[in-house]
């Protein structure tokens, strides 16, 4: 008997026990509460067929999976080089069913967690065996019209060289702690667009050469740096740290020289962020925003209209730069790296005091020299070099007009 075939029988098995008196949500809680009395020896069945699913996703080098969920309609989907796919080749699994290998893979306290807020970030890690070696996951369980779903993302082990990211000179010491040793700097982009890559290739070349302590707060924790040079202390939301915000506070009293806060989602996290960096510290964080520009005016829109000109005013004080990216289909069939870059200088500072946001797109398009770059520029460096097609480059810029324009100079 398969793998396969062995764990689809105990899920039918165990999900046949639900009660026809349970509907919707109530099918997935009386998972959440019953999943222990599957035999320990059955759950590392389940666990291992789950094993095997990301191991293909590896091998396909894919860069997320879906299990469960009304959407899926049964199917285990992957998403490769940007595209998602149904894999025919796995069974195809009921929603109870989908929901029992999802629950198998978290504690009690997850569980419960999941239980009381209908959501939950986590981390997997698994031994690939045919390399040897542990494999982390960043995951996301939720539902989908009443139905338990899980998206699961894999963390690259190997971090890409900070030179690899083609930075200019300028912004790479704009970004280094050896260089400015106090400061925000921001790496923004949508979903799926390599903010965490970026970052924690930038916190690695730190690991390399400074000698200085990190403290990554993230939820979840994705990439484990091992410490070097650098001494890095990880700290997981909801396993480690309360939030954000408390990670913050707390590690004022930890003695760090740089703060990584894996995203300023909330005003508390934001005024938080702000302040420790006030007090002379260099933080590194991110934003779902697509331009540089988006992320000034985000930031302040965030808190209270009364507190708007305070954050303003302390945000042009404390930033020193913006990459914002994204990743865009290459003509190679795989994907490459198109980011638009603000440094901030003088003229930048005024403009964010004056709440004039919207002329730093003209300084970062003039602003070559100092390390700038917006993201039109940089997508028509993408396609002279042949490296994107003219299609992906009109459309993944921030403004059709404006790529246009300088395609048209070519």
């Amino acid at each position: 008997m398969s793998i396969f075939d062995e764990a689809k029988k105990i899920l039918v098995d165990f999900t046949s026990t639900i009660p026809i008196t349970c509907w919707g949500l109530d099918r997935v809680d009386y998972i959440l509460g019953n999943i222990e009395s599957i035999k320990a020896e059955e759950r590392v069945v389940l666990r291992t067929m789950m094993n095997r699913f990301l191991s293909t996703m590896i091998e396909k080098e894919s860069s997320d999976i879906e299990v469960g969920g009304h959407g899926t309609g049964g199917f285990i989907w992957l998403r490769t080089y940007g595209k998602k796919e149904r894999m025919k080749e796995f069974p195809q699994f009921s929603s109870d069913e989908s929901a029992t290998m999802i629950i198998n893979l978290l504690n009690q306290n997850q569980r419960q967690y999941l239980l009381n807020n209908r959501n939950l970030d986590f981390s997997y890690t698994f031994l690939y065996e045919r390399k040897n070696t542990d494999v982390r996951f960043r995951a996301d369980a939720y539902f989908d019209l009443d139905t338990l779903t899980l998206n699961m993302r894999a963390i690259n082990a190997q971090l890409r060289s900070i030179e690899s990211l083609e930075f200019h000179p300028v912004a790479v010491r704009a970004m280094s702690h050896t260089y400015i040793k106090f400061g925000l700097s921001l790496v923004t982009g949508i979903t799926g667009s390599g903010k965490s890559a970026t970052l924690d290739s930038i916190i690695d070349a730190h690991n390399k050469v400074d000698p200085a302590h990190v403290v990554i707060i993230a939820s979840p924790v994705e990439y484990v740096h091992k410490s070097n040079v650098a001494i890095i202390k990880h700290r997981e939301v909801g396993r480690d740290v309360l939030s954000f915000r408390e990670g913050v506070i707390q590690s004022l009293r930890q003695d760090p020289d740089i703060i990584v806060i894996g995203e300023m989602r909330d005003p508390d996290t934001i005024e938080a962020a702000l302040e420790v960096t006030d007090t002379g510290h260099k933080v590194f964080s991110t934003l779902h925003t697509s331009s540089a520009v988006e992320s000034l005016d985000r930031i302040i829109a965030e808190v209270h209209p009364g507190e708007q000109e305070r954050v303003r005013n302390r945000l042009a004080d404390v930033l020193v730069s913006v990459v914002s990216q994204k990743l865009i289909p290459s003509i190679d069939g795989k994907r490459v790296l198109a980011k638009e870059v603000l440094i901030v200088n003088p003229n930048v500072k005024a403009a964010i005091k004056n709440n004039n946001t919207s002329e730093i797109y003209m300084m970062i398009n003039q602003g070559g020299p100092q390390g700038m770059i917006t993201m039109e520029q940089d997508l028509k460096r993408l396609y002279m070099s042949k490296k994107i097609t003219l299609e992906n480059a009109i459309a993944y810029a921030n403004s059709k007009t404006r790529i246009q324009q300088i395609l048209s100079a070519v």
